[in-house]
């Protein structure tokens, strides 16, 4: 047993590289992604999720035997630097992909919807979850007044929980047998609701770490400012990008793959120099070089903007991350573990009960004022909410708070990963039942009226 512990120790010692991380992540990718098609055959986030989750848990077991195992597997994890890979790499290609491949023109249709959707539930879900959580963490009960927690610090908590999480959301929502019109507002509000909570989370953190104090003034200004100018620069590079691939006419599909990767790239950067929001401007370019940009009322045909395999080339793309990012959230309990404990986790349980009811609340309200104007599916807020998964963003926002944060930070930490294994797992493996039992609902009742 000592000479394991002592060779896991020169391995520790080791500093690992970029290219030695990636290939632990695409073996670790291709071996789950195998054992879940022959034998859990679950959905592919899920399951890959799980088999990560187990063997974190397999790790930890095992490094109560040999430490250095386990410290070895810890460094490893550490070094992925989960919130900036995901931040600042993955999630500009994750929202192009969802946005090229959505339905551009019912997403024209109900753009109010959408929009109102995402923005009145990201900002309702924000202020009630984080308020509810300050006041639930300042109760005596739990002993927890030495963390010294503050108001924006669970305002943070609320703004980093409230958004759903795109890949997430678009990798089940695409399975589902639903109707065109709820699953865009479903996958448009995910996309939208993504940038808009980036930008809420962003805002208080600034405000927090400048100390100014929380004003509507100063939060609106930083609002508009981030939501404005992000979707600018990405409705100027998504019309500028346009023309630059209709000037090809699609000969050169390979040439097609590097524009849209320089742009998506440009958008990232230039938002992140100018403090503008990256996530909605990298949503307005997909929008702007969608797969049914244009369509042909008459023949009911849709015309592309780009090659089929340059969507296709985006697909694979969106599924080799999506992969990677589920392990990546699986493996994060090695980082994880030290912190738990029997209070944080009775705080979990009834963030989670808060979280899904804020998100109801905030679905349910737009859409009740709404269905004066515009049809709803019986039961779509429901389907909206319980469709509504946090994943890494959540996740790599909660890791990009400041370490000054301590204990605080590591609580946010907790609750932030509870949430997002409840929503992935739990709702995740049960929003197929749902539909399926809304439908079978649906058609009885209509079954009726033709009886009658």
């Amino acid at each position: 047993m000592e000479e394991v512990n002592q060779t896991f120790s020169l391995i520790e010692n080791k500093k690992f590289d970029v290219l030695e991380l990636s290939t632990i992540l695409l073996i670790l990718a291709s071996l789950f992604s195998i054992i879940n098609l022959r034998i859990l055959k679950l959905p592919m986030t899920i399951g890959l999720m799980i088999l990560a989750i187990a063997l974190s848990i397999s790790i930890l077991l095992i490094g109560y035997f040999f430490p250095s195992m386990l410290n070895l597997a810890y460094t490893i994890t550490e070094s992925f630097d989960f919130n900036f890979v995901l931040l600042n790499v993955m999630l500009p290609f994750f929202l192009f992909a969802g946005a090229i491949s959505i339905n551009v023109h019912q997403l024209r249709k109900d753009k109010i919807t959408i929009l109102l959707l995402a923005s009145f539930g990201v900002l309702f879900s924000t202020y009630v979850v984080g308020g509810l959580t300050f006041f639930l963490i300042s109760q005596p009960i739990f002993g927890l007044s030495s963390l010294d927690i503050t108001y924006i610090d669970c305002l943070l908590f609320g703004s980093l929980i409230a958004p759903t999480d795109p890949i997430a959301v678009l990798s089940i929502v695409k399975k589902m047998n639903l109707s065109p019109e709820t699953e865009t507002r479903i996958a448009g509000e995910s996309l939208f609701n993504d940038g808009i909570g980036v930008v809420v989370f962003l805002t208080l953190l600034g405000i927090k770490t400048s100390g100014d104090a929380v004003t509507v003034q100063s939060i609106g200004s930083l609002f508009f400012t981030e939501v404005i100018g992000g979707l600018a620069l990405g409705a100027l590079i998504g019309y500028l990008g346009l023309k630059l691939v209709r000037y090809i006419e699609n000969e050169h599909v390979e040439l097609e793959v590097l524009i849209t990767l320089s742009m998506v790239l440009l958008v990232s950067v230039i938002a992140t120099r100018f403090h503008l929001s990256g996530p909605l401007g990298v949503v307005i370019l997909g929008l702007y070089l969608n797969k049914h940009v244009k369509e042909d009322g008459i023949n009911g045909i849709s015309e592309m903007a780009m090659g089929d395999y340059v969507y296709k080339f985006w697909h694979l793309l969106d599924e080799t991350l999506n992969a990677i990012l589920f392990i990546l959230i699986g493996l994060e309990i090695i980082l994880l573990y030290e912190s738990f404990n029997l209070t944080y986790i009775i705080i979990s349980v009834i963030v989670i009960f808060l979280v899904v009811t804020a998100r109801y609340i905030g679905v349910s309200i737009p859409i009740v004022i709404l269905s004066q104007f515009k049809n709803f599916e019986k039961n779509t807020a429901k389907i909206i909410t319980w469709g509504g998964l946090r994943g890494g963003l959540s996740i790599a926002l909660a890791l990009n708070l400041p370490e000054t944060m301590g204990d605080v930070k590591s609580l946010i930490l907790i609750l932030t990963y509870a949430v997002v294994l409840f929503t992935i797992l739990v709702q995740g493996l049960t929003m197929q039942k749902i539909i399926t039992k809304k439908e079978s609902s649906n058609k009885t009742t209509d079954n009726l009226k033709n009886f009658n």
